[in-house]
């Protein structure tokens, strides 16, 4: 199969890549596997030989036809023909919860992150490879100047592992980038209101160079105060805050809210 550009698609040669990738998922005989971007089905093959049962969204009609006649005689290979960013996943959950492995272009990488994160429930798992600066952006620690919305609202659901880096060579086309798997374990204690969470964090990310008071006074008035009263100083960036100061700075704007009411 010819890899197509605008899928950005490139397509997992190294067998020993795909080994540890599989290994890393943690994929055992009987497992339900939601695999999103199967491509020329590397990772998909080697997750039916483990004895998983496999079902791959490939939006390429083409590779999908490809898919359709390599595994024609495997019974345990479902295959969905479609958009991963609209189709609704959470049907593909079994009694556990989805476990999705997936090769993501770059293109898709953080509305699919931002997919994840509204089904948190129904997933049991996630292992997932994007370009390397993706990663090191979602796993980027409080002070870390990579550290953005996307690193915060990620980790307030799941638990983050960055697993291995994979180069460029691993792939054909050969891409100009190297690529990073991580390991996402959902957590049972996210902020409860998200809708609330993630308006505050997008607003305090909103121009990065800009402090927490210049880029929340607007929405929150009595941001500096309610800052102050929890030792958050509000005249620091956003992306110094922990996960536990983003949460405290939310109830505290909560409590404040309900006050005036």
């Amino acid at each position: 199969m010819r890899a197509k550009k605008r899928f950005g698609q490139n397509f997992l040669r190294d067998e020993r890549i795909i080994e540890r990738i599989v290994a890393a998922a943690g994929v055992r005989d009987g497992d339900r596997i939601l695999e999103i971007g199967p491509g020329d089905g590397a990772l998909t093959a080697d997750m039916l030989y483990s004895g998983a049962r496999v079902t791959s969204i490939e939006i390429d009609r083409d590779l999908a036809e490809f898919l359709r006649s390599r595994f024609a005689s495997e019974e345990r290979f479902q295959l969905v023909i479609g958009d991963a960013l609209s189709a609704d996943l959470v049907q593909y959950a079994g009694e556990g919860g989805i476990k999705i492995v997936a090769n993501l272009p770059y293109n898709i990488s953080t509305p699919m992150l931002q997919r994840f994160i509204a089904i948190k429930d129904s997933i049991s798992t996630m292992t997932l490879m994007f370009q390397r600066e993706v990663v090191d952006r979602i796993a980027a620690l409080p002070g870390n100047s990579d550290r953005g919305f996307l690193s915060v609202m990620v980790e307030d659901v799941f638990f983050v592992e960055k697993l291995f880096d994979i180069p460029p060579t691993a792939f054909s086309p050969v891409p100009k980038v190297w690529s990073s798997v991580a390991r996402f374990t959902p957590r049972d204690d996210s902020y409860q209101d998200a809708v609330s969470f993630r308006k505050l964090v997008s607003a305090a990310f909103a121009q990065k160079r800009k402090t927490l008071e210049n880029n929340l006074k607007r929405l929150y008035p009595e941001f500096k105060e309610i800052a102050e009263a929890i030792d958050i100083d509000p005249r620091a960036r956003a992306e110094v805050l922990t996960l536990e100061q983003w949460r405290d700075l939310a109830g505290a704007i909560q409590a404040r809210k309900n006050q005036s009411h």
